[in-house]
């Protein structure tokens, strides 16, 4: 782990700087971004400078050590434009206690979407169809396993059930009878639904993971998503081949 590594919040200091309330930078290894908008600002760490990439080449932050902190000078094409100071961004309880509190419900919502694969899996019979839910399966496990790793991490345990959640109420909302006839089609929307749910979950446990300054699940947030998207894409790019499985289950010449 470099020095840099985590996320820091940004105060400016002086010179022609735009004021920075809310800005931080996130860095991990030889990369980060510096965040103050809905899109991130990358930057290539080379030492104790920060080296923009395009569309902002040419800038670069030159951090110099000041105690637990640092400071930092702002140029643009070799000329300083400003001072800011780094902080390293810390975890309050009341964080801690929120940020624990999104990896459990993720933590139990992975436990529900393994019993619904389960379901789909049982209730399939295209030979392509049942080899990703398999896969997916698969991640799933693995997505249950590491947000449990996440809450030791923090000396915290999985709740045995955790009703309360928003998530498992949506789920429970969604209409996931494995015996209903039409299993094709409509278990398709419940999972594109379902996997749209867990993004949007790992999106804001990323989030306040940043705010935390938890590197590591929210690196943990940024893979799973991934593998969300996939499957998500996936049945995205099936919708025919459910329809007319749904047509035929329910007697439709198609």
């Amino acid at each position: 782990m470099g020095e840099l590594d985590g996320v820091w919040n940004v105060r400016r200091t002086g010179g022609a700087l735009p004021p920075l309330y809310g800005v931080r930078k996130r860095i991990h290894g030889t990369e980060g971004e510096t965040l103050f908008g809905p899109v991130p600002v990358s930057f290539d760490v080379r030492g104790l400078e920060l080296r923009y990439r395009p569309p902002l080449a040419g800038l670069v932050d030159v951090l110099e050590r000041d105690g637990d902190s640092y400071r930092g000078r702002t140029r643009v094409l070799g000329r300083e434009i400003g001072t800011f100071e780094l902080r390293r961004s810390g975890m309050t309880e009341d964080v801690k206690s929120q940020l624990v509190k999104h990896i459990d419900e993720a933590h139990a919502m992975e436990q529900n979407v393994l019993r619904m694969l389960d379901g789909m899996i049982a209730t399939s019979d295209d030979p392509q169809v049942i080899d990703m839910l398999e896969h997916h399966r698969t991640q799933t496990q693995t997505h249950a396993y590491r947000m449990r790793e996440r809450l030791e991490a923090h000396g915290a345990a999985p709740s045995v059930v955790r009703q309360a959640g928003g998530i498992l109420q949506a789920l429970a909302k969604l209409p996931l009878d494995m015996v209903r006839s039409e299993k094709a089609g409509r278990n398709a929307r419940d999972g594109y639904a379902t996997e749209h749910l867990e993004i949007a979950s790992y999106e804001l446990l990323l989030r306040i993971a940043d705010r935390a300054g938890d590197e590591q699940t929210a690196v943990t947030a940024r893979e799973i998503i991934a593998e969300e998207r996939e499957m998500a894409d996936f049945i995205a790019a099936h919708w025919d081949l459910f329809a007319e499985a749904s047509l035929r289950e329910a007697g439709v010449a198609v």
